[in-house]
């Protein structure tokens, strides 16, 4: 629709709203009642729910409440996870502009800007944020700054004809546009589209649902077992009930998710401490396992601060006279970024004293220069800088020395500079070239070093940035990233994602040209090819990638709608923060393995232990108290892992599911042989009573467990790994000092002689140096790798 110079009339414009509906963002609203309930609908859930019927069904109400907790806590943690990521969608809604001056019924007048329709006509002036996509119909230029829209540096020049964004900032001028789109439909709004549909399913939670399916796999069949086996020796069923509830008790690791999460945020009050805040606990897990970072150019390895560069002179004139002209020809209260940077750049401001500014033109898109009026010591003299073709016109260059000032022009802007003339006038028309100067954003001090250490920890770096090709090479010829620079439009122009062009993007150094859907299938395409990326931004445009990225992160000065978007959330600038953040990840995450395979060799240890020893004896070799002590004693401990000391792998970790199953299976096949080899010294060889048994049994389970996290906390020998942490060490010490009380005084288990429980304690020594020998010929093992 068409609305001319007259504007909509009311009722056009209420036409057109029931059309398009509210310029606005448009959220899905979910049911948190469902959502909150689909956390009890997965197979470690479905486990843990088995347990608690079973544990209702024999009337044991405390097992009952305690699993039932825990069930509970654990849908609260993935729900509340996921609530805070919508944050991403309300933080870009907060961006947009309230309201709007239109033209309606022949009248100007200021409206909601979720009232804005197609075909409205609509006045924009400086400081004004765009609420609309606006093709621009009337007036002389804007010049708007869609830095956070497209990434590009520097104001644009907008011209009748052009677009304005929703979004932008109106910087200079005033202009009358139609408005084209609103809404979703509008390029800030397929933006927030894209951050709603990002996102990728957390290495995670991944690997703890493997973990869980291996385990309830081995659950199933060794339940089917016992029962059969045990309904056929006559037992009474719920008498078979009751130790199917302690099979699965001890076949679910229940706390396995708290403990880890624990795990993780513990970690996350060491990375806030290390100025990196974490929005979402999985990231720190693939920070731990990021191989490549897809970093912003402007702001994140840019200081995204003009400054000046080279000063190139011209017949005679010297630097002094070429910067001290670009200085008067400047006005500081316009904060124009070029202006200020040639102010920044004078050795001192008292250079200017003397001199008095009496007129002064601003620079605009028709003229493209800045002129000044200079009073002197009695004198007037002239100066203005601007576009090289400008001033070059202005000063009729004769054609060799045109020719040579052109091809200066061009040498610079091989290198990427953008170039300003600058030229004096004593009396007016008559004006003489002195120099250009050349300007450039450049890089933060810290970025090589940072893009060093990254990639010496087996880290990629790429560029994206919505700057030219030119500029990207430059910058990534400082910083040391490779030069093979691809512009975003010539490959992904008509091109469909294809594992072509995956490889095309993988094997590039960085992106130029580049639009928010570039970055976001940037991201995408480096993820199908394996990678886990990490993703930097400061503006609204890196909000989808970053939101997509294994490891968003949200550079220090990000948007909120980046911030939102973000997993990680920088309060320090530059990016060397990244790299302490990188070791601490990888310290979490060895933290983190270690737990997992001690938990899966002691599921294995206790399921079969008790399987077998229950087969070939025909009792139980534990009681059910015995089963949530160990439970509780085993556990508990385990949660001060959060703090034991870790070694930083020098390359990416990840979840190696084949491998971490392997070596736990193996460890907890030799806890399973080492429990069953004490068992049947105990009644072949020491001839004990069934009651003393069970309880050193009991006490063999929880000594052989410690010991066994000792050997599961590293690859290496034990003597070779760094010392346990104080906390984890004194709470396994005070563990087993209790257990120690109880066998030895009685408490709540058989009592059992201080020679027995000595001779335990060096059975369970003896063994944890042989399972130690070989884990770490697991580890030597190519396969294991």
């Amino acid at each position: 629709m068409s609305s001319a110079v007259t504007g909509l009339t009311t009722a056009q414009a209420k036409q057109q709203f029931e059309k398009f509906g509210p310029n606005g963002l448009k959220e899905e609203k979910k049911n948190p009642l469902l959502a909150f309930l689909r956390y009890f609908s997965n197979p470690m859930a479905w486990m843990i729910e088995a347990a608690a019927v079973m544990a209702l069904v024999i009337g044991d109400y405390g097992d009952f409440s305690i699993i039932l907790t825990l069930l509970v806590f654990n849908a609260i943690l993935g729900f509340w996870e996921e609530h805070s990521a919508s944050n991403a969608l309300a933080a870009l809604k907060s961006a947009l502009a309230t309201e709007a001056r239109v033209l309606r019924d022949g009248v100007w007048q200021q409206i909601n800007a979720r009232d804005l329709v197609p075909g409205d006509i609509l006045q924009l002036r400086l400081g004004d944020v765009c609420p609309a996509d606006v093709k621009l119909i009337s007036g002389e230029y804007l010049n708007v700054d869609q830095s956070a829209l497209t990434g590009e540096s520097l104001p644009v020049t907008k011209k009748i004809g052009d677009a304005a964004y929703s979004g932008s900032i109106v910087k200079m001028g005033e202009m009358v546009g139609e408005v084209s789109a609103t809404g979703a439909q509008t390029y800030f709004g397929k933006t927030a589209g894209l951050v709603q549909g990002a996102g990728s399913t957390s290495h995670f939670q991944k690997a703890v649902m493997r973990i869980g399916d291996f385990l309830i796999a081995m659950a199933v069949v060794l339940a089917l077992v016992l029962v059969t086996v045990q309904l056929s020796r006559g037992e009474d069923i719920l008498h078979v009930a009751e130790f199917v509830l302690i099979l699965l008790v001890a076949a679910v690791p229940v706390a396995m998710p708290a403990v880890l999460s624990v795990t993780m945020a513990m970690g996350a009050k060491l990375l806030a401490m290390r100025k990196v805040i974490v929005s979402r606990l999985e990231a720190i897990e693939e920070l731990a396992g990021m191989d490549l970072l897809c970093s912003d150019k402007t702001g994140t390895l840019t200081q995204n601060k003009m400054t000046l560069g080279q000063i190139l002179t011209w017949q005679g004139s010297t630097e002094d006279d070429v910067l001290l002209a670009g200085a008067l020809a400047s006005k500081a209260a316009d904060r124009d970024p070029i202006d200020l940077a040639v102010l920044n750049a004078l050795k001192s401001p008292t250079e200017m004293n003397g001199f008095t500014q009496t007129a002064y033109t601003p620079f605009d898109p028709i003229g493209k220069r800045t002129e000044a009026t200079i009073s002197n010591a009695g004198r007037t003299f002239y100066v203005s800088k601007g576009t090289p073709q400008v001033i070059f016109n202005m000063c009729k260059l004769a054609p060799p020395d045109l020719a040579l000032a052109q091809g200066l022009i061009l040498d610079l802007a091989k290198k990427g500079d953008r170039t300003l003339a600058v030229a004096r006038a004593e009396t007016q028309g008559a004006w003489r070239l002195l120099g250009i100067l050349s300007m450039s954003d450049p890089p933060r001090p810290d970025s090589r070093a940072t893009i060093a250490a990254a990639e010496g920890y087996g880290v990629a770096v790429k560029m994206v940035t919505g700057d030219n090709a030119a500029i990207a090479c430059e910058i990534a010829s400082q910083l040391g990233m490779g030069a093979h620079i691809q512009p975003a439009g010539d490959l992904f122009q008509g091109t469909k994602p294809s594992p072509e062009l995956a490889a095309q993007v993988e094997k590039a150094d960085g992106f130029a040209q580049v639009f928010p859907e570039h970055k976001y299938e940037i991201v995408k395409l480096l993820q199908d090819r394996g990678h886990i990326v990490g993703m930097t931004g400061d503006g609204a445009n890196d909000a989808p990638a970053l939101k997509q990225a294994d490891v968003g992160i949200a550079v220090s000065g990000a948007t909120d709608a980046a911030r939102a978007a973000a997993a990680l959330v920088l309060t320090e600038p530059g990016l060397s923060v990244i790299i302490r953040g990188i070791e601490e990840a990888r310290r979490i995450f060895a933290r983190m393995t270690s737990y997992t395979i001690y938990r899966i060799a002691m599921t294995v240890n206790i399921m079969f232990f008790i399987v077998i020893a229950t087969l070939t004896y025909g009792f139980f070799p534990l009681t059910p108290l015995m089963i949530i002590a160990l439970a509780l004693l085993d556990d508990l401990p385990i949660l001060t892992i959060a703090f034991d000391r870790a070694e930083v792998a020098p390359r990416p970790v990840r979840w190696k599911m084949g491998r971490l199953l392997a070596v736990s299976s193996v460890l907890g096949v030799l806890a399973v042989v080492q429990s069953f080899g004490l068992m049947y010294i105990g009644v072949s060889v020491w001839q004990m009573g069934r009651d003393q048994m069970q309880t050193m049994m009991f006490l063999q389970l929880l000594v052989g467990g410690h010991l066994l996290l000792f050997v599961a906390r590293a690859k290496g020998a034990l003597w070779q790994t760094p010392r346990p942490g104080r906390r984890l060490f004194l709470a396994i010490v005070t563990t087993q000092v209790l257990a120690v009380m109880m066998c030895a005084f009685g408490w709540g288990v058989p009592a059992i002689s201080w020679n027995v429980i000595a001779q335990v304690w060096g059975y369970c020594l003896v063994w944890m140096l042989i399972s130690d020998v070989i884990k770490r010929l697991l580890y030597l093992n190519r396969s294991f790798a």
